[in-house]
């Protein structure tokens, strides 16, 4: 690996700390881009190749994640989706389906006493949405194939 390529790894790091820590705020591939100091289209390529998804999708896996969370703590669907940064039901809706493989709603509703009585720590690594697999989703001892 080049000085250069240990660089750009640097700063795709600080872009991607932006989403984990921004997330629920109004962000855009030209507003991570600049956290990167990239041009937002070389981000998105270097971005993609350094961790196996656009910044945008990464973006949603960690909004799915957190309202995951706000779920299983009985929030409705509606205040869960507006709380990590989605403004459309819709749009949220559909894109927690194609990651998590179930409607909100119906996630909701299921019995999460099991990662209730996980340590945190362990919680958040088993129900992390699993991108790769589409419709998978590591939690209660169901492991993503």
């Amino acid at each position: 690996m080049t000085r250069e390529d240990l660089a750009d790894l640097a700063r795709l790091r600080r872009a991607r700390d932006l989403i984990d820590r921004d997330f629920a705020k109004p962000l855009d591939v030209p507003t991570m881009a600049r956290h990167a100091l990239m041009s937002p289209s070389h981000f998105s390529r270097r971005f993609r190749a350094a961790y196996g998804e656009t910044p945008y999708s990464y973006l949603m896996t960690r909004r799915i994640e957190r309202a995951m969370a706000l779920l299983r703590g009985g929030m409705s669907v509606t205040d869960a989706c507006m709380t990590v940064g989605c403004t459309s039901l819709g749009s949220f809706s559909s894109r927690f389906t194609e990651v998590v493989g179930e409607t909100p709603s119906a996630y909701r509703g299921r019995d999460h006493q099991a990662v209730a009585a996980m340590p945190t720590c362990v919680a958040k690594v088993r129900t992390r949405p699993t991108r790769n697999v589409p419709g998978k989703v590591r939690e209660e001892g169901h492991a993503a194939a």
